[in-house]
């Protein structure tokens, strides 16, 4: 019954995982797949969810199913972590937030909901933009559209051009963004841009969906919310979609979080009950574990405190490589401007470099990473970081 099916072509992202793991060279460098690495090459154990896992540990619990919606207090830590404490919409109640598979789960949940709630609405994703939200939304029954964001040859935010686009797409669009550690380029917008699409959002009437996956990784856990704060303020209704992976280095848990910004508390009620719907549709329940953690380190202040630490040394190291990487391209090639690598954010960067300029660094110095340029910046460390620009020194 199933000959007629079409062949998985493979994620373009893990394929050129699989050719690092295959090349047999010891100078080899993966640069693929977003994962966050310490300075040993090694993903951490984050000592605020160790010492919570340990205390846990003493008082074991039934593992009866979570709700629906997920975890009663992740939830409202999340809500606190996104909007902070002063923000109205989240005093009067009108903040939905329920628990989801990983950031990737609360992006197919949302776009399940945009298209129930409005069927007619069309969503614009950033140009260059993560391969994978296409399919998601595709999934979910939305017709996908790109906006201008990054002009990749000069290493620049394409920022009119994408306000341009804002201004005649129709009203009732869903417009995608990153609130900071904008993948797949690292270039974030500023503060006043933010301010500049937020006039357009409410003049235009369109819905912003904000996709948040590597919060604390730019300026800090305060700073990165600056957009999702900004908006939420102007009361703007809007979907935000959070993950835990990177920050809390919890990638295999699935960690994540679908927030809607509601008009009223009516309106609320209503969405939660939509979102319970599709999730008993889909999956029924979240899991408990990594949700019970997080919680327990969001709620108390001394594991918060050491967590917020441990995500700054995080953010310092990712600069830190960022700053060794420009100064040895510089010194090996002058005429190569490497000066993206500085400027841009997070975990990603966007180099600018050609396919044929990417295959000859797989092929003869092992350096991988995937078609787009996009760079993994914390697969970077002491160890491997001048062999890394000595190679792209050789092809540019």
């Amino acid at each position: 019954m199933f000959e007629h099916l079409a062949p998985y072509a493979g994620d373009p992202i893990f394929r050129i995982g699989d050719m690092f793991r295959q090349d047999q060279r010891q100078n080899k460098v993966d640069l693929t797949v977003g994962l966050y690495y310490d300075g040993k090459g090694q993903i951490p154990i984050l000592d605020s969810i160790h010492q919570a896992e340990l205390k846990r540990a003493q008082h074991p619990e039934t593992r009866q199913y979570l709700p629906m919606e997920g975890l009663p207090s992740y939830r409202s830590a999340v809500q606190k972590l996104l909007f902070g404490t002063e923000c109205a919409a989240l005093n009067e109640g009108r903040i939905v937030t329920m628990q989801s598979v990983g950031g990737t789960g609360a992006l197919r949940i949302g776009g399940e909901l945009l298209h129930l709630a409005s069927p007619n609405s069309e969503i614009w994703i950033s140009n260059p933009g993560w391969d994978n939200h296409h399919a998601i939304f595709e999934g979910a029954g939305l017709k996908t559209h790109t906006y201008p964001y990054y002009d990749s040859v000069n290493g620049v935010l394409l920022f009119d051009e994408m306000k341009q686009t804002f201004q005649t797409i129709p009203a009732g669009s869903i417009v995608l963004l990153h609130p900071c550690c904008h993948n797949p380029t690292g270039a974030d917008l500023s503060s006043a841009q933010w301010e500049e699409i937020a006039d357009i959002i409410v003049e235009r009437k369109l819905i912003p969906f904000l996709d948040i996956a590597y919060q604390g990784f730019s300026n800090g856990l305060d700073e990165d919310a600056f957009a999702i704060r900004l908006l939420a303020s102007r009361n703007i209704p809007m979907l935000v979609a959070n993950s835990f992976s990177k920050n809390f280095s919890f990638y295999a848990e699935r960690c994540g979080a679908l927030s809607v910004v509601c008009q009223n508390t009516l309106e609320a009620d209503r969405v939660l009950g939509q979102i319970k719907l599709l999730v008993r549709r889909i999956y029924s329940n979240p899991p408990l574990h990594g949700a019970r953690m997080i919680s327990d380190v969001l709620n108390d202040p001394e594991l918060f405190a050491m967590w917020d630490r441990e995500v700054n040394e995080m953010r310092t190291r990712i600069r830190n490589i960022r700053q060794k990487a420009y100064d040895i391209l510089k010194a090996q090639a002058p005429h190569f401007d490497s000066s993206f690598i500085i400027r841009q954010n997070g975990m990603f960067s966007y180099t600018g470099l050609s396919l044929p300029q990417i295959e000859k660094l797989r092929a003869d110095y092992g350096v991988y990473f995937i078609d787009s340029g996009r760079i993994s910046v914390p697969g970077l460390n002491e160890d491997n970081v001048t062999y890394f620009a000595e190679s792209v020194s050789k092809v540019v």
